[in-house]
């Protein structure tokens, strides 16, 4: 049986589909972002009640806490993340010259790693204090870099597989690896005391909008047209 292979895209892509996506996201984490910033009472009694349960369970645990320290600051660490952005952008240009893409590509996660710095100082948020803390982490805490770094690389490299025709086995293992991956990376800031739950809320909302907003700018400006 044929497997499709990956191949140059055979269209310009429709982008109105996008924009609702786009238009669906951006309402929460607005939303998100004004009440993080005004310390809406509610959900600083929510993330601190779920930041003592986790705290509790992640010194009891020690080996599981270790397990996720290894996880967050190896495999789910941003930079990894990064790598494999450069991976995919060196492989765009290696096996089918598509210099825009790549670049796309590149400045995409440049662009999502300067909102994320910028909205942590802009914000201000403070990280979860401890008396016996587990692990630490520098920067302010909203929104959490890890949480919005795998979104948005996991996203980006989601949504080439789907450009490029990927075969069904390759698109449903990559779709599971970022599932796992992206939802593990917010667990387990919040497991190690290192984040608010609000914080990786607000770091998935803000990574798929950047993602949305990308494809958005790549099917106007850079998609090539062909028949």
């Amino acid at each position: 049986m044929h497997t499709p292979t990956v191949d140059a895209p055979p269209h310009r892509p429709s982008n109105s589909r996008t924009v609702r996506v786009a238009a669906a996201l951006a309402a929460p984490t607005v939303l998100l972002l004004v009440l993080v910033a005004l310390s809406w009472a509610p959900l600083m009694t929510l993330d601190d009640g779920i930041a003592d349960t986790t705290h509790r369970w992640a010194v009891a645990e020690s080996g599981t806490t270790h397990a996720f320290r290894v996880l967050t600051d190896w495999v789910w660490d941003p930079v990894t993340m990064r790598l494999v952005c450069a991976a995919a952008a060196i492989w765009l240009v290696w096996r089918h010259r598509e210099w825009w893409l790549a670049i796309w590509l590149a400045v995409t996660c440049a662009v999502g790693t300067a909102v994320q710095q910028g909205l942590k100082a802009a914000v201000g948020r403070e990280r979860p204090a401890w008396p016996d803390p587990v692990d630490s982490a520098h920067y302010a805490a909203f929104p959490s870099g890890h949480a919005m770094t795998a979104t948005v690389v996991c996203g980006l490299l989601l949504w080439l597989l789907h450009l490029y025709g990927a075969g069904r086995v390759v698109t449903r293992v990559a779709l599971a690896v970022s599932v796992v991956s992206v939802l593990g990376v917010g667990l387990t800031r919040i497991w190690l005391g290192v984040h608010w739950a609000s914080d990786v809320v607000g770091g998935w909302l803000l990574g798929a909008l950047t993602v949305a907003l990308a494809v958005m700018a790549y099917k106007k400006w850079g998609a090539p047209r062909r028949t």
